[in-house]
């Protein structure tokens, strides 16, 4: 079984609402690690995560989304590491998230892919997709830049510019 980019986070970074093992509320979002450098998030939505009836709220899939990209984000960093032998996952947050909705998705277990579009020092740029309804139609496509959290934590005074 592949376990999950997640489950690899030290369990000082494992409380975010949205993919946190360790948040009893949370969405507990999990991203894997799929073919050909694409990782991929199954999600299933409860009847109160309601836009409009029948349909997911926007607000859930860009919350989504935000988890599977700083975990994709995370496994990519933590593959170019394996070979200097460092090998904990590390952690990014989100500096920036477009999202262009091009049609409702269903309310319906629905498909996050993602992929690294560019790398450049502790930034790191990820493209997602959603796919929902009975054939995965492509509903939502986003772009989102994230920011590795340093080894040592986010100092108060730090900024994602």
């Amino acid at each position: 079984m592949i376990r999950p980019i997640q489950s690899h986070y030290p369990d000082e970074w494992s409380h975010c609402y949205g993919c946190g093992r360790l948040n009893e509320k949370g969405y507990h979002i999990q991203s894997v690690q799929g073919e050909a450098g694409i990782t991929v998030c199954e999600f299933r939505p409860e009847p109160w995560h309601t836009a409009l009836p029948g349909y997911v709220y926007g607000g859930l899939l860009a919350s989504v989304i935000d988890c599977h990209a700083t975990g994709t984000a995370a496994a990519h960093a933590h593959r170019l590491e394996e070979e200097h032998e460092r090998h904990p996952y590390p952690r990014f947050v989100t500096a920036s998230l477009t999202i262009d909705f091009l049609k409702p998705t269903p309310l319906a277990p629905f498909r996050v892919e993602g992929r690294i579009l560019e790398h450049q020092g502790r930034r790191i740029v990820v493209a997602c997709t959603v796919g929902g309804g009975a054939h995965l139609l492509k509903t939502v496509e986003a772009r989102i830049t994230v920011v590795r959290i340093p080894d040592s934590g986010w100092p108060a005074t730090a900024s994602l510019g």
